[in-house]
């Protein structure tokens, strides 16, 4: 299987094949998560992903990921899914550094995510791609299970510039 071929696409949540990835995500993770998978995924809805990439390899889609803003200079990653089948090809690598490239593309200086202590392989993936550990952030506050990670990635100018704009007049 030649990965140097996949094609990767930027879409929103509104894709049928993203919905179709997302749904083998929540089979996984509910099995995974065991009781606890109705917390997680009450924070994993579709609403406000906007932004989606989806790999696909010989015409059949076979990973994906997502961003959702998190602060005005901020993105979170969200719903990071390879089929089992196409593991440990790269193939989740080349959707994060396509999701990156579009935030910064869009002048968002941080990327931050939550993940499981039940995901090793997740956990191991993101710290490979330079994600550093935080505190846990927002609902995940004190969940023994969830680790949260940021990575500041360079931001784009007309971004800033409108930060530096909007912080101008306020002064």
């Amino acid at each position: 299987m030649d990965t140097k071929t996949t094609k990767l696409e930027r879409t929103d949540s509104k894709n049928f094949d993203f919905r179709e990835l997302v749904s083998l995500l929540d089979a996984e993770l509910a099995e995974r998560d065991g009781p606890e998978h109705g917390f997680y995924n009450q924070y994993n809805g579709l609403e406000g992903l906007d932004r989606v990439v989806l790999a696909d390899l010989g015409g059949k889609v076979v990973a994906c990921g997502a961003l959702k803003e998190f602060s005005p200079d901020s993105l979170e990653v969200k719903r990071m899914f390879t089929r089992d089948p196409y593991r440990g090809k790269g193939l989740a690598a080349r959707v994060l550094q396509e999701l990156e490239r579009w935030a910064s593309e869009e002048g968002y200086g941080r990327m931050v995510l939550e993940t499981g202590k039940r995901q090793p392989e997740a956990v191991a993936f993101y710290r490979k791609h330079q994600y550093r550990r935080i505190e846990n952030y927002g609902p995940y506050k004190g969940v023994e299970n969830s680790l949260c990670f940021e990575k500041r990635i360079p931001a784009g100018l007309h971004k800033i510039n409108a930060l530096k704009s909007k912080n101008t007049e306020n002064e």
